[in-house]
């Protein structure tokens, strides 16, 4: 894995410094948008709606629309002069029963690995979590942005998994809801047998992706029965890796001929066949025109 933040934890007057990585990664098969009738990419290009000229990253700036239609543009200044926690700072605010943190505003997780010299103070904060039987409530600055995330265990690893403000969570409004309906105890008992003849303990391992899989097994099948096609180089692109393929033979090429020697068998001849050269006149090596004229007059 690849260490995507690089920081401290920071636990009352001790410092953690740890390194930050995605716990997760879905799986999910690449597919691009391709034109049907010649395999050609579909190309998304960042316009100007006004002048519909092509625009380049550095041209381009966030702005706000406000209410009554008017455009406020920010500049990387302006960002720039935010108040923002930290970058390099996991602050602890408080540690807070597991049982009051409401899954639907758990986020991303990632691991938090410990440098070598804090293996110490890291098994301290870990078992401080453990005994506690509470997770540490913290803010962040991931991507310019700051969060509140919490830190847990989890296999003896501490885990930082980031948490929607509370303004991001939306209030579920369905009037239906509050309707009285009326459950008889026969069909509630009936329903409460059901759960326990379901009842396992929980093993994701046992659940597959089956859309992906069998995705994943036509296309298999498609390239096996070679339904593929070489991808189109459109006009004026060089195609990509050509010229490392060239150089990969012929270092191939000096590789053989190198284990050749080394075993003392004489190297192999050139696979291209030489141009034969051509057979030289009796008029000597000045045949031009004026020599051939003369030739004749004589």
């Amino acid at each position: 894995m690849r260490a995507i933040w690089k920081g401290a934890v920071a636990f009352g007057l001790v410092n953690v410094p740890v390194r930050l990585y995605s716990a997760t990664g879905e799986h999910e098969v690449s597919l691009h948008q391709v034109h049907r009738e010649d395999g050609g990419r579909i190309r998304y290009r960042k316009v100007c709606s006004l002048d519909g000229e092509p625009v380049e990253m550095s041209e381009i700036s966030k702005g706000y629309e406000t209410a009554d239609g008017e455009l406020v543009v920010l500049t990387d200044e302006d960002f720039a002069n935010l108040p923002l926690a930290t970058e390099r700072e996991i602050e602890v605010m408080e540690f807070v029963p597991v049982d009051q943190v409401d899954p639907i505003m758990l986020g991303k997780t990632y691991y938090l690995e410990p440098d070598k010299a804090a293996a110490k103070p890291y098994a301290l904060l870990r078992g401080a979590l453990e005994a506690a039987d509470r997770v540490a409530v913290v803010k962040v600055a991931l991507r310019q942005r700051e969060s509140m995330a919490v830190l847990r265990v989890r296999d003896k690893v501490i885990c930082l998994q980031t948490l929607l403000w509370p303004d991001e969570v939306r209030e579920a409004d369905f009037p239906i809801l509050d309707a009285d309906v009326s459950v008889r105890p026969q069909e509630l008992a009936m329903a409460s047998s059901l759960v326990d003849s379901l009842a396992a303990d929980f093993d994701p391992s046992q659940y597959e992706d089956r859309y992906a899989s069998a995705l994943e097994q036509l296309i298999e099948q498609k390239v096996s029965s070679g339904h593929t096609q070489a991808l189109p180089v459109p006009p004026g692109e060089k195609e990509e890796g050509a010229g490392e393929v060239v150089d990969l033979l012929a270092a191939l090429q000096r590789s053989v001929e190198k284990a050749r020697t080394a075993r003392g068998e004489e190297p192999a001849e050139e696979s291209a066949p030489k141009k034969a050269k051509k057979p030289k006149k009796s008029g000597g090596d000045d045949d031009t025109p004026a020599r051939r004229t003369r030739r004749k007059a004589s």
